[in-house]
């Protein structure tokens, strides 16, 4: 969606979701280390097809990098380092999109050159794509 589509640079309920989520996050995380428990409420709440996945994609994370702390982070499935995040899971359906994102964020240890991926879109997960997952978490998790 454009900015002229959504009128004048505002932004869309998707994304002011977002943001007000990210705030109970950071309110919650100063009273509580442990995310996991949040982390797997969100994800129970993602339609069949995205739960699915991000359900995968959590044990994935965990057994690659089990030293990242589960989070959530602008209301979807984290794993942080030090209180930021370096991976994260977005639903198709946060933003009515056709494909699920991993994304790695600047904290994460991908540096490759001067240029390198950062995000991946998901479609469905094999087991290849789970080996890469899990090589790519183990990398950025340093």
């Amino acid at each position: 969606m454009t900015a002229t589509e959504r009128g004048s640079g505002a932004f869309t309920d998707e994304e002011k979701a977002a943001m007000k989520e990210r705030s109970k996050e950071v309110r919650r995380a100063s009273k509580n280390a442990n995310g996991e428990p949040e982390l797997l409420e969100k994800i129970a709440e993602m339609n069949d097809a995205d739960r699915a996945m991000a359900e995968r994609v959590h044990a994935v994370i965990t057994a690659a990098a089990p030293d990242l702390d589960p989070t959530l982070w602008y209301g979807m499935p984290a794993y942080a380092r030090k209180g930021k995040a370096v991976v994260f899971f977005q639903p198709a359906g946060k933003f009515k999109a056709r494909y699920s994102t991993l994304g790695f964020n600047d904290s994460a240890a991908l540096d490759d050159g001067s240029m390198w991926p950062t995000a991946f879109a998901l479609t469905e997960l094999t087991a290849d794509d789970e080996a890469r997952i899990a090589e790519l978490v183990r990398r950025a998790a340093g």
